[in-house]
């Protein structure tokens, strides 16, 4: 069969046939006394195996070593063309996550676009420096709300970040996200990683928002006692009526009687109780419960409740610190002695 043929049958051009025989991946097995190229059935389906080896996307060069090596490792090949696949598969997929990132961003120019992909690639710097930098441009410029996606990336280096001063500057920058930012978080809040929750917590109070405040109160019930005393503190702060009194002051006073962020806690017990007599007084009274519940054995968190009572302060605080004075335990009497004094 002729060349021409050959090339209608299989598809492959004139011209690539010749550049097969120059470099000897698939040679004609005779020539016409004209001297054009004849090829033999074998040729052919040699010609065929090199095409099918070809879609899996092997080069040239391995094509010719699959063909002629009898000690060509077939497995070897597939799991080295699997991973180069994968590999391509997975830059790929970056390169369309970018671009939905700069698409959700809405540029309006080209600038727009260098800007927003500056960003991004800071974000992403293995310096932190670079990325600490980033986000206080970002943070710092005039504020138009960032689209979900560019906000989502803020938030998810954020809470991916190692570095405690980046992790400082990225909270303000979310903060100042606007909405968008609000609702990154708030698609985090249930992560499995305490960790995590637990910086969506510190992002929550630095934004100024209604709905910060209610995100807040759902970390009440939280299993893990930081996330949701953190969450109770940053709530009595500002007074909010975003959860219950009762349900803040439950968790404040575990907080103090564990032990967990106690002084702060205490201090918030304060602002909370400052709201109203009503609520000082269940404060109170919730300290004081926990002191019955705590025998002798319980020298600290006593010690820790009594701390407590004279930052909520009142007459009714006064009343059970003064009995405290005659407490058998020495450190109990000696803080209240201290607080009376």
């Amino acid at each position: 069969m002729l060349i021409g043929e050959v090339s209608r049958r299989s598809g492959v051009s004139v011209r690539m046939l010749r550049h097969y025989d120059r470099i000897g991946l698939v040679r004609p097995s005779a020539r016409t006394g004209t001297g054009y190229r004849e090829y033999a059935p074998a040729d052919l389906r040699r010609l065929f195996a090199a095409e099918a080896l070809r879609t899996l996307g092997l080069s040239l060069a391995q094509v010719g070593r699959a063909l002629d090596d009898p000690g060509f490792d077939a497995a070897a090949m597939v799991a080295e063309l699997i991973a180069g696949t994968e590999t391509r598969i997975a830059a790929e997929h970056s390169l369309l996550v970018r671009l939905r990132e700069i698409e959700a961003s809405e540029p309006r120019s080209g600038q727009d676009i260098l800007e927003v992909v500056g960003l991004l690639s800071a974000l992403r710097s293995g310096s932190a420096d670079r990325r600490q930098a980033a986000a206080l441009s970002h943070g710092s410029g005039p504020r138009q709300p960032d689209g979900p996606q560019l906000a989502g990336q803020l938030v998810d280096s954020y809470l991916d970040e190692p570095d405690p001063g980046v992790a400082g500057a990225l909270r303000w920058a979310v903060a100042r996200a606007g909405r968008p930012g609000l609702e990154a978080l708030a698609a985090r809040s249930r992560d499995i990683d305490r960790g995590v929750r637990l910086r969506v917590v510190l992002a929550l109070d630095e934004i100024e928002d209604p709905a910060s405040e209610r995100l807040l109160a759902g970390f009440l019930r939280d299993p893990d006692l930081r996330v949701a005393g953190h969450a109770a503190i940053f709530l009595a702060r500002r007074r909010s009526g975003a959860a219950e009194p009762p349900v803040l002051l439950a968790r404040l006073v575990t907080m103090v009687v564990a032990g967990v962020d106690d002084v702060e806690a205490a201090e918030a017990l304060s602002a909370l109780a400052g709201t109203s007599t009503g609520i000082r007084a269940e404060a109170v009274n919730a300290l004081a419960a926990r002191l019955e519940a705590h025998g002798a054995d319980s020298s600290q968190a006593r010690s820790r409740i009594a701390q407590a009572l004279g930052e909520v302060g009142g007459p009714d605080a006064h009343d059970v610190l003064d009995g405290l004075t005659r407490d058998p335990d020495p450190a109990v009497r000696s803080v209240a002695a201290y607080l009376l004094g």
